[in-house]
């Protein structure tokens, strides 16, 4: 059962950071209204804008990216954590 849990905390934890990756990738190389960047800035967005209020770009750079691949792989590891406690 924990092996099964984990690994879909695993999968949801990659297609969140390789969605991110994606998002910093394509806003380098393609236009903001083409559809693949419209559907994952659509995505992506609402998880950036909290820590963007909190964090603004620092001359021009914007972290937030960043910072929400680290935010994601914690909760990751302590969601796991929590539930091999519970589940033991």
């Amino acid at each position: 059962m924990l092996v099964v849990v984990s690994s879909i905390v695993n999968f949801i934890v990659l297609v969140i950071s390789l969605l991110v990756i994606l998002k910093v990738v394509l806003s380098y190389f393609v236009a903001p209204y083409q559809p693949v960047r419209l559907f994952v800035d659509r995505i992506v967005e609402p998880m950036l804008r909290p820590i963007q209020r909190i964090i603004p770009p620092i001359g021009g750079l914007d972290l937030s990216p960043l910072i929400l691949l680290v935010i994601v792989q914690i909760l990751g590891r302590i969601i796991i954590g929590i539930l091999s406690m519970l589940l033991h």
